[in-house]
């Protein structure tokens, strides 16, 4: 999809969440280049701020940040802004929390890593259009690996209680959490 101007509509505004700085501004820096006029928050609590001062018509929101869950913002924006197309954004993708996302009002939900132009295209989609099949997808062990974290996550960092939740030995589990993520 080619993204210009008369794409975005009259109010370019977009807000960025995420508590990743350098992500948040490449982000900021891509969508600036495709016309939006760009806000950036790296907590909840700024984001819903910029929100309660100067509601977006788009908004792109991190799930997990350091300070809460951006599902807060977009609550918050919902009910400022009803019309705004919020994408969702995370490293840790799963379908509960996508449908959770959707359920508050988010338009989509995207997992990281995602580009300019996933986020773009997601943003400028219409809904009664199907969105394209991503470009890279996550690989089975990227999947494997993410819904691990996840659940790790979820024990509080516990290895125990992780591994017993997910059926696997400890010391595997050890392992797995050892190494770095697959492409």
């Amino acid at each position: 999809m080619n993204s210009t101007a008369l794409d975005i509509g009259e109010d370019k505004s977009l807000l960025l969440v995420d508590d990743d700085e350098a992500f948040l501004r490449r982000l900021a820096k891509a969508m600036e280049k495709r016309g939006f006029a760009v806000e950036m928050a790296g907590s909840v609590a700024a984001g819903k701020a910029i929100v309660t001062a100067r509601p977006p018509a788009y908004a792109v929101v991190d799930l997990r940040l350091e300070d809460g869950n951006g599902l807060d913002v977009v609550e918050t924006l919902r009910d400022r802004r009803p019309e705004s197309r919020i994408v969702v954004l995370t490293g840790y993708g799963a379908i509960a929390t996508a449908v959770a996302a959707v359920k508050i009002g988010a338009t989509d939900y995207l997992s990281k890593p995602a580009d300019a132009t996933d986020v773009t295209n997601a943003l400028l989609a219409r809904t009664d259009e199907l969105p394209p099949p991503p470009e890279n997808p996550m690989s089975a062990d990227r999947v494997r690996w993410e819904h691990i974290q996840r659940v790790y996550e979820l024990c509080d960092r516990n290895v125990s209680e992780t591994a017993r939740r997910l059926s696997m030995h400890r010391r595997t589990l050890q392992r797995i959490l050892a190494k770095r993520s697959p492409r």
